[in-house]
């Protein structure tokens, strides 16, 4: 079975792909939750898109008519497959519907439909930034190139605003073009602030709409007064001595952004972009004081309840999550330092909205600069591919539950006959909020088989979910992409192996990481880590084929064959490992995890390495210490770094400078090859990579080698060929090891 042909089609894949008719069986059989990992926006250019709004079912369910509903043409009604509902066709229906012809909705292809809404249209996209000035000099002078540049790139009737901060928060008043004008407001704040504070505050409530254009103006009409107002900015006045951190108001600067947005913008499209340099240290979600004998929290310090700051700026960056998340706001944050800056603390605010996290050295470094450039690609049609102030139901057929969802949305709270009362992930309802979105934003769904196995499910009722999403385009238009799939049961005395042909092992890795890293927020690694292995071994045990107490006889199915692989990754992974991470660091990698589709989560869970010789075209190898020979290149691609690594051997002759004399043009090629691939992955990855170029025994080697499976170690009593690779000095467990261990556990009686 082709899995991706779904998912290049509809955006949707599942873990399993034939299903069980009973909880019972699910129980027993499906030892990988039942889910789908689903691209709202995924681009296809087989969507079929519909200038009129859809037929919502009278049910409970209201799901849209869709290629799986039963028409009855003599009554001019339709049946809904999820609830059974017969509905009436309006009028202007009739003359589609015959023996021969369908309207576009029942067609077998139309399993995604766009619809546009008729609905009133509302202002394009708003975009306000927030600027850290506590930087240096040329930190700060190359992020106010970088938003200058910006304002080249956005649409120019999009609304634009600006608040700076540093001890003090500034929000100016872009209207006001005489000279630059801005209010002031306290860094050292205690409490936050709230729409109708700021209003009372900065002036009466009919200055506070799009149509007053006093703090956030269209870009066409503002565009030489805010670039000048960007090359004006000074680095934060407030005197800062050896022994103290700069007085950064990080959370009193969001607290008015979210304040003004919510009373000028709310239910609009809209973007709060903040610029961070540095830790809070002072006023609201204070993350770390100004003293510098005060070490910023780690791991160990968040385990123990030792981050005396941190639960409680978490809370108020929370709380202006939930006031962003209210209003339909984005917020995106791009921590550019060296430092922690608070990453930790302040996730929810871009987990909650769909916003985006960019993690770099500084803000003239090219992970920032190319990831902010990317945020204003714009398609073929000269259009950003993102949507705004977004919601999401999924309705399933009566057998089926939904559990819950895990991804970058929150809650809408939605009780209907079809949520569980096993929350997995966001439960507890049908429908999310997403505030944000773009053609990459994936959501894991899970759901459970509802029906009792007394209850025979009818030849004519198919197991179905539909997805309806309901988005603000870039042009201030209301669109509905309604995606319905449809999975076959399996009867409850058919053999497992059919169930086994319908299991898809990349689906299934990519479900259970993001099920990994949620627990991770509130459970010890070392539970999740047994976890993952007994859900691993039970799992085998059920589908590999093997005699009692013989591992030697173990074989498992193609489609389960590397499963075990990714498991083994995903424990070794930064997802799950907090060794050498900063809390930051973790908050970042499991951001992405958690915002991705099932390819790119794959790479990020077991990465790539692409191999480099003279013996022919490059190949994909083994995560391998034995990969690792003196005389190849190898291309390693993480998600997060894309590395190039030369050989010993390699090394040397590039500097003896083999590659500048034309006898050697193949050697010349041959170093040229992975710069190529890497710039070809550097071009498409967002957010942009770390790109490492090093020798083998260099200091930058240690990223692949703390990658790889560490197949030859010190205690491996493997004397040093270069030529069969490099010994790694570790006393983690290879892959080798984990596999026979899981090959014992899963054959014992």
């Amino acid at each position: 079975m082709n899995f991706d042909q779904a998912e290049d089609k509809d955006g949707v894949r599942f873990s399993w792909n034939i299903w069980p008719t009973s909880r019972v069986e699910a129980t027993r059989k499906l030892l990988v939750p039942l889910g789908c990992m689903y691209t709202p926006m995924k681009q296809s250019t087989e969507i079929v898109q519909l200038p009129y709004p859809p037929l919502h079912c009278k049910g409970l369910c209201t799901a849209v008519l869709n290629p799986y509903c039963t028409v009855v043409p003599p009554y001019r009604t339709w049946v809904c497959p999820f609830c059974l509902q017969h509905n009436q066709f309006p009028p202007h229906y009739n003359g589609c519907i015959t023996d021969t012809s369908r309207p576009t909705e029942l067609l077998p292809q139309s399993t995604t439909i766009e619809y546009m809404l008729p609905t009133k249209e509302t202002s394009p996209p708003i975009y306000l930034y927030i600027v850290d000035t506590c930087l240096q000099d040329d930190e700060l002078q190359a992020l106010t190139d970088s938003l200058t540049m910006s304002l080249s790139l956005l649409p120019q009737d999009s609304y634009v605003g600006l608040i700076t901060f540093g001890s003090m928060v500034q929000l100016y008043e872009l209207g006001f073009t005489a000279c630059p004008k801005s209010y002031v407001f306290r860094g050292n704040a205690t409490a936050a602030f709230k729409a109708a504070t700021l209003i009372e505050k900065l002036g009466s409530p009919e200055t506070f709409n799009l149509v007053s254009k006093r703090f956030l103006v269209p870009v066409g009409e503002c565009e030489f007064n805010l670039t000048s107002i960007l090359e004006e900015i000074q680095k934060d006045p407030c005197r800062v001595p050896n022994d103290k951190r700069p007085q950064r108001a990080t959370g009193t600067a969001f607290s008015v952004a979210a304040s003004l947005l919510q009373a000028i913008a709310p239910n609009t499209g809209a973007r709060i972009m903040a610029f961070i340099g540095g830790p809070a240290t002072v006023g609201l979600g204070l993350v770390v004081s100004e003293d510098l004998a005060e070490p910023l929290r780690s791991h160990h310090d968040i385990v123990k309840n030792k981050a005396k700051h941190s639960s409680k700026a978490y809370l108020h960056y929370k709380g202006i999550a939930e006031q962003a998340v209210s209003s339909g706001h984005v917020i995106d944050i791009f921590s550019c330092s060296l430092d922690q800056v608070g990453l930790y603390e302040m996730r929810e605010m871009v987990k909650m909205t769909g916003g985006f996290m960019v993690l770099a050295d500084g803000f003239f470094h090219p992970m920032f600069q190319q990831s902010f450039q990317k945020i204003f690609t714009r398609d073929t049609d000269h259009q950003f591919n993102m949507g705004y102030n977004a919601d999401i139901q999924v309705s399933t057929s009566r057998y089926l539950k939904v559990c819950g969802a895990i991804g970058h949305l929150s809650s809408l709270t939605v009780s209907s006959p079809n949520v569980s009362e096993n929350e997995i992930g966001i439960g507890g309802t049908s429908s999310w909020k997403i505030c944000g979105l773009d053609q990459n934003s994936t959501f894991a769904f899970y759901f459970e088989i509802a029906n009792q196995h007394t209850n025979a499910i009818p030849a004519d009722q198919p197991g179905l979910i539909q997805f309806i999403t309901t988005y603000q385009n870039t042009q201030g238009k209301r669109i509905m992409r309604v995606t319905t799939v449809r999975r076959d049961w399996t009867d409850a005395n058919a053999s497992v192996n059919l169930l086994a042909n319908g299991f898809d092992q990349e689906t299934s890795a990519a479900l259970m990481a993001r099920l990994a890293v949620y627990k991770a927020e509130t459970e010890e690694l070392p539970d999740i880590t047994r976890w993952l292995d007994k859900m691993l071994i039970r799992l085998v045990s059920k589908y590999a084929d093997f005699r009692k107490d013989d591992p030697r006889s173990f074989k498992l199915a193609q489609n389960f064959a590397i499963y075990p692989h990714f498991m083994f990754h995903l424990r070794r992974s930064n997802f799950l490992q907090a060794f050498n991470n900063s809390p930051d660091e973790s908050s970042f990698y499991r951001f992405m995890l958690n915002r991705e589709n099932v390819s790119n989560t794959l790479v990020m869970i077991q990465p790539t390495l692409e191999k480099y010789s003279f013996n022919g075209a490059p190949e994909p190898v083994a995560l391998s210490a034995t990969s690792i020979t003196s005389d190849t290149i190898l291309l390693l691609d993480t998600f997060f770094h894309v590395l190039i690594f030369h050989g010993e051997t390699v090394a040397k002759w590039r500097k003896e400078g083999y590659d500048k004399n034309p006898q050697y043009a193949n050697f010349k090629a041959l170093l040229q090859a992975p710069k190529d691939d890497a710039n070809a992955i550097l071009k498409d990855r967002f957010p942009y990579p770390r790109y490492i170029d090093c020798d083998q025994h260099s200091g930058e080697a240690r990223f692949l080698l703390a990658t790889i499976d560490p197949n030859l170690t010190h205690v491996s009593n493997t004397p040093q060929d270069p030529t069969k690779g490099e010994i790694v000095f570790t006393d983690d467990v290879n892959l080798h090891v984990f596999l026979e261990h899981l090959k014992k556990f899963a054959v014992q009686s």
